[in-house]
């Protein structure tokens, strides 16, 4: 046997009975529908800052990027202190421990409503939560849509059409502060609609929507029979005078699905704790979505363990004052730009009522130079070095996203040097 091999090891066996085939490894489905669809957008622009400009970006929805935004205290103490405690470096239930689902199941049990800590799984991120919840509701053997803002943030769609599953959109009216288009979202639905997305506050407009907005939206589920997936990534970060209403407030017969995690309004993004609540007032989830979705937790054996021991303490000790300074921070921040961006020419800017965005018109037909948005925001970059995202990473032209949660400063120069762009170019 030994006499047959090769001396030379640079040669190849070949079985008797086969032929030497090139060997090619498909991907499946499921990874060829998977499309981010803003680094689609923004790996196609020719993004080279201007290198006498330093580069403010003013893209990246990562509230720590700039070091200005810091987690409380109390945050980061409870996790070093659990890390120190060593208790919680183990597996624990993939739903996350009672302690922790229960200390999420208080937080946000506000304004009537009232959680069960055997209503929440914990999930590794928002955009977990998003993907179980997709993933639960949604069957593509069957056909099954789901309707998503316009604009509205991509990933829903990257984790709908990853499993096949047709995504619909619905408008936003951005002159009505973003609130949804009642008709055009009713047209949407059919009977093949799984669930509608509800992302409030929203990223990327800004907008909070009102009770009445929200009853308007369930009237409209509870007529189709539809489920609602509500993305409240950032409950409760909204400016003065504005009120944040979970849409599982709102008294009404339709099963929700709420998902959120501490990454924005905690300002802790990598740490990767998100959580899906049930509010289900009719039990429609009761016999299979329940169980369907303790069943997909398994896929990724639970969230953070250190996180989750840290979570009640998190959750119970961070002070109001520091939910009122960010809030208030990310508020004059949004109004300073508002304030410099209405008075250039060809810019519109929608003042957001919360969260760390604000969307602005790019008037294109003032800019005779550029054909689209994306080759006014490709020359900004060029010119400039602001970088900001154009509506079409969020299914909208003739827009672009800024970040608010840059340092005040910085946000003041981007703002001036888009001022001085548009002098240069506006007709």
């Amino acid at each position: 046997m030994l006499d047959s091999l090769p001396k030379d090891k640079s040669q190849k066996v070949i079985p008797n009975g086969y032929e030497e085939k090139v060997w090619k490894v498909t991907a499946s489905d499921a990874a060829k529908n998977c499309k981010n669809y803003i680094r689609d957008i923004v790996d196609n622009l020719v993004l080279e800052p201007n290198p006498e400009k330093s580069l403010i970006a003013l893209s990246i929805g990562d509230p720590t990027v700039y070091g200005n935004l810091s987690p409380p205290t109390e945050t980061v103490q409870a996790v070093l202190e659990i890390v120190a405690e060593g208790k919680y470096n183990g597996y624990g239930p993939t739903v996350g421990t009672d302690d922790a689902r229960k200390a999420v199941a208080k937080y946000l049990s506000f304004d009537g409503v009232e959680y069960n800590y055997k209503d929440v799984i914990l999930c590794s991120g928002c955009s977990s939560s998003l993907d179980l919840c997709i993933t639960a509701l949604a069957d593509p053997n069957k056909g099954h849509n789901i309707v998503i803002p316009k604009p509205g943030f991509t990933i829903y769609k990257t984790l709908a059409e990853s499993i096949g599953v047709e995504v619909r959109n619905y408008n936003l009216i951005p002159e009505y502060d973003w609130i949804v288009d009642l008709a055009h979202l009713e047209a949407q639905i059919d009977n093949n609609t799984a669930a509608i997305v509800i992302n409030n506050p929203s990223n990327p407009c800004g907008s909070v929507y009102s009770e009445d907005h929200l009853k308007d939206i369930l009237d409209i589920a509870y007529k189709y029979k539809v489920p609602i997936i509500a993305d409240e990534i950032y409950e409760r970060l909204v400016f003065s005078e504005t009120r944040f209403v979970s849409i599982a407030a709102v008294n009404s017969r339709v099963p929700v699905l709420v998902c959120g995690g501490l990454a924005k309004r905690f300002l802790v993004p990598g740490w990767r704790m998100g959580w899906i609540l049930f509010n289900d007032p009719i039990g429609a989830f009761d016999s299979e979505i329940k169980k369907g979705l303790i069943c997909l937790s398994q896929k990724t054996i639970g969230s953070n363990s250190i996180v989750q021991g840290a979570l009640p303490t998190i959750l119970e000790l961070t002070p109001q004052k520091f939910y009122d300074d960010l809030n208030d921070t990310l508020y004059k921040n949004a109004k300073s730009a508002y304030d410099i961006i209405s008075q250039i020419n060809g810019l519109t800017p929608y003042m957001p009522a919360g969260t760390m965005y604000m969307m602005i018109k790019i008037e294109i037909q003032c800019f005779p130079q550029f054909q689209t948005g994306l080759d006014f925001m490709q020359r900004l970059m060029e010119e400039e070095s602001v970088f900001c995202l154009p509506g079409e990473c969020f299914g909208i032209t003739g827009f672009m996203r800024i970040v608010i949660t840059v340092p005040s400063e910085m946000l003041s120069e981007a703002c001036e040097r888009m001022s001085g762009f548009c002098k240069r170019y506006y007709q």
